[in-house]
């Protein structure tokens, strides 16, 4: 008996070192993978970081880029708000200038009219004299004149000379502004490229130092596995002598298992046969004491019989008592139920009623003897035992085809229904919206009404027209005269938008031409900076390592990789080393490892490197043919848009020759006809045409008084003419005039 229990002992206490261990095991798992999952989240965090760091390096480098770009607009555009500031103000001062000019050269006009004048009606000595005293006076006008316009012209120049200085100093402080812009530049680039460099090597350092403490836990924890591998086979090979014996086991139990599931089915099957009987029993009982209730006595013998068979009754012993006592107490629970039976056909009856009158479908009410069921289920247990308490029909032949033909009523009625939504639906697909029959009859009378009113008032015009005595080609011809106006408008401004547009390209492609030009002197200067890297790739046949390559490279040609990891594999799957020894050997064997994906990343960024140098010495090559294409560009669009502004001018001569070539009978109506094209003019198209009539106006200004200076000139030239003459035909006369 010892033996035996020493034996159970045993094999009790596998089971639990094997759970145990098992258990040990899926710890040291989920141990594993937790590192591991521990390492990926490290892995994510330094590449979050990585992105981060490249986003605020970007972010800055384009925040430079557009402040550097905002002060060389605004720079650009005090230039010229500068610049028009200027051309106004001696465009006034030419304007002044010419006027004075003309009303002085008018005043001489006048006088030598004046003299001629005199000259046709006095003598030749006072016409002498008076010439040579309006000479003598126009001399001293004129040199006086002189002197001024020479000083005049001395301010000026000065103005100028203080004016080219303002500029050459502008533009000095705007080429410092751009080189401390550059300098700012440079120095955030280097600031960025410090940062990234600091950031990408304390990225390294991070990630070998969780490397290090992620490689020495996952040493250990394979060397754990890996003698828990070997307690899980011996525990496996236990286990499974364990399930051939449970196996064995369970074949002596089958046939007893078979037997006791049919004996629970035959058990089953009597217990069913057993409640039906009792249901069968207990409506029999039931039958019989309604069969005995529902009979009367027939004579009064019956009555004294069944009366002296209760006096009878008193006088028997005590248990037939107790008999009866029961039956009484059965009959009592019997009447009870009854009464409930009858309460709830009345009430299922008045509902029955109640359907007919709404000519809704009725449910059939089914009593049985535990109360009354509305499903009417025929599947039902107590189905073939209910019985109907009520023996009247539920309805009547006339009912029942009443409510046959509501049904029918019902269902077309519904048919009917079902059309019209669909129909209603098609309608508002159709129109897209739901629509109303009132609102479109108003809408069409609406509609009706304005076409009626508009007619009338078009036969009111032509009456009007008739008694005014003008014929329809005269309307004709002012509206033709209206669209051309219209068209030369539309023109205009289309010419303009061109222009704009034109303009807009052009600063886009100074400001493009610009940016190229500095990205060109920042590479010329990265290439100037950095040396040239001549990188010879090492090719690797295949076979060799990058690490067998670089020992014979450095003279080491006793080692070869292979075998050593080979012999590192054997030592690290020995058994007889010790847990120390396997972990040293584990940690060479990724150290070597290690170096190898070291070279290799090595020879990768080397070729990269090289790749990335041909790359920005095709990008270069790319800005420049870009600039001399985008210089080209510029100055296409600026003959563009020359041409464009000669376009514009010639358009408005043509609005201004349409509109003074108008009769002067028709001023009325062209007036009226301007007045409702400047109704229909927007301001901002007003505002265009009152600039567009100015310069038009300026122009012609500026032509009539070239023309009047013209003018001026060739009398002056006459006047000398006449003079030189004077002076030759009476030489004497000069000094008897002094």
């Amino acid at each position: 008996m010892s033996k035996r229990g020493a034996g159970g002992r045993g094999k009790g206490e596998r089971p639990d070192t094997m759970a145990s261990l098992q258990a040990a095991n899926e710890e040291l798992r989920a141990k594993l993978t937790d590192i591991q999952i521990e390492l990926q989240q490290e892995k994510n965090k330094v590449s979050r970081l990585e992105r981060e760091k490249s986003q605020e390096l970007k972010a800055e480098h384009h925040r430079a880029t557009v402040t550097v770009t905002e002060l060389k607009t605004k720079l650009h555009e005090e230039k010229q708000r500068e610049l028009a500031v200027t051309r106004e103000t001696l465009l006034r001062q030419h304007e002044m200038e010419l006027m004075r000019v003309i009303k002085i050269k008018d005043g001489e006009i006048q006088r030598l009219n004046g003299l001629v004048l005199t000259l046709r009606d006095g003598s030749t000595d006072k016409v002498t004299l008076s010439l040579m005293a309006e000479v003598e006076d126009s001399r001293r006008s004129w040199e006086a004149e002189r002197v001024r316009l020479q000083q005049e012209v001395q301010e000026l120049r000065a103005a100028k000379k203080s004016t080219e200085e303002v500029l050459t100093l502008a533009q000095q402080a705007c080429q410092a502004r751009t080189a401390e812009l550059r300098s700012a530049h440079n120095q955030h680039q280097e600031e960025l490229n410090r940062t990234k460099r600091d950031c990408e090597r304390e990225i390294r350092r991070l990630e070998d130092r969780d490397m290090r403490r992620f490689q020495l836990k996952i040493a250990e924890l394979s060397a754990v596995i890996r003698k828990l591998e070997d307690r899980n086979a011996l525990l496996s090979e236990e286990r499974n002598e364990l399930l051939k014996r449970l196996r064995e086991t369970e074949s002596q139990f089958l046939p007893l298992l078979d037997k006791n599931k049919r004996l629970s089915r035959k058990n089953e099957e009597l217990a069913l046969a057993l409640r039906r009987l009792d249901n069968k029993l207990r409506f029999v009982t039931q039958e019989n004491m309604e069969m005995v209730t529902m009979r009367r006595p027939s004579s009064l013998n019956d009555l004294d019989r069944s009366q002296s068979t209760s006096y009878h009754g008193y006088s028997q012993d005590e248990r037939e008592m107790e008999f009866l006592r029961l039956q009484v107490i059965e009959q009592q629970h019997v009447i009870d139920n009854l009464s409930k039976a009858l309460e709830t056909a009345g009430y299922v009856k008045t509902v029955i009623f109640r359907c007919v009158n709404r000519m809704s479908v009725c449910v059939q009410v089914i009593e049985t003897f535990y109360g009354y069921d509305e499903e009417a289920s025929v599947d039902s247990d107590g189905s073939s035992l209910s019985f109907h308490t009520d023996k009247t029909p539920d309805t009547e032949p006339d009912e029942g085809c009443a409510r046959e033909d509501a049904e029918l009523r019902y269902r077309q009625l519904t048919q009917e229904y079902q059309a019209l939504q669909r129909a209603y639906a098609l309608l508002t697909e159709t129109s897209g919206g739901p629509c109303d029959p009132e609102k479109e009859i108003k809408t069409r009378e609406q509609l009706m009404s304005e076409i009626r009113r508009f007619q009338s008032r078009v036969s009111d015009l032509e009456s009007a027209l008739t008694q005014q005595g003008l014929d329809v080609m005269w309307v004709e011809e002012k509206q033709a005269l209206y669209r051309r106006n219209q068209e030369l408008v539309e023109k205009i401004r289309q010419m303009e938008a061109e222009e704009m547009r034109l303009r807009d390209d052009i600063q886009d492609i100074r400001d493009q031409n610009e940016l190229l030009e500095f990205r060109i002197l920042e590479l010329e200067e990265r290439e100037r900076r950095s040396p040239g890297l001549n990188f010879q790739p090492l090719h690797f046949p295949e076979g060799l390592s990058p690490l067998q390559i670089y020992c014979e490279v450095e003279g080491v040609t006793d080692i070869v990789i292979s075998e050593l990891m080979k012999k590192l594999d054997i030592l690290g799957d020995n058994a007889n080393l010790s847990n120390e020894e396997q972990v040293v050997v584990i940690h060479a064997r990724t150290v070597l490892t290690l170096a190898e994906k070291w070279l290799e990343s090595i020879e990768v960024t080397k070729t990269a490197l090289q790749q990335k140098m041909l790359d920005i010495q095709n990008e270069k090559d790319l800005f420049r043919k870009q600039k001399g294409y985008l210089d080209e560009e510029l100055d296409y669009r600026k003959q563009a848009m020359d041409q464009a502004h000669k376009r514009i001018l010639e358009l408005e001569a043509m609005l201004f020759e349409a509109l003074q070539q108008q009769d002067g009978s028709r001023t009325g109506e062209l007036k009226m006809e301007e007045g409702r094209l400047s109704d229909t003019l927007t301001e901002e198209e007003r505002e265009g045409l009152k600039k567009a009539m100015d310069q038009w106006k300026r122009a012609v200004m500026c032509e009539l008084r070239e023309r009047d200076a013209q003018i001026l000139r060739e009398r002056m030239e006459l006047l000398q003419l006449t003079q030189q003459v004077m002076f030759k035909g009476n030489p004497t006369d000069l000094p008897q005039t002094h």
